[in-house]
């Protein structure tokens, strides 16, 4: 099964291969010596009867700039079997899609990543997990801002992160 989008497969591999080797719980850029940014991700997302819509939108607070980055959304629940993903994201597993930021100018906005995912069955709550897994060689000292738990309700409301 393929499940690579255009331009992405060499990001996942190097993604899929920097965290099997360091574990999974790979920090982006540390101690690379690779320049300074800090990543942050800010956006909303709902959940209507295992319906998810999803718009994410990554932020380098700098100092340096970013060539590129990827951004780990992880499910505590299933997503269903098949997924429309828009360019530059790909699926790593049953509840796992990553997507590419592109180029963050240094204290610069990202483009804006909208997903519209269906969850394998309806759960009444799902939680999501949005993490930077690849910096591109750059060193982020504030790993808080872009690490973020998100408890999202089916209710159809936006939740705001």
């Amino acid at each position: 099964m393929r499940i690579w989008t255009r331009g992405l497969v060499a990001v996942v591999g190097a993604v899929a291969v920097a965290v099997g080797v360091v574990g999974g719980g790979a920090v982006a850029g540390a101690d690379s010596g690779g320049p300074e940014s800090d990543l942050a991700y800010h956006g909303v997302v709902s959940l209507e009867r295992g319906r998810i819509d999803l718009r994410v939108t990554p932020r380098n607070h700098g100092p340096s700039a970013v060539a590129d980055a990827t951004v780990r959304l992880t499910w505590s629940a299933p997503l269903a079997a098949r997924q429309q993903l828009p360019d530059g994201c790909a699926r790593l597993g049953a509840r796992v899609v990553v997507c590419r930021t592109g180029a963050l100018a240094a204290d610069g906005v990202g483009e804006r990543i909208g997903l519209r995912l269906r969850l394998r069955g309806a759960p009444s709550e799902v939680t999501l997990d949005i993490g930077t897994v690849w910096s591109g060689g750059a060193v982020d000292r504030n790993r808080g801002n872009d690490v973020q738990r998100v408890l999202v309700l089916d209710t159809g409301d936006a939740y705001y992160f």
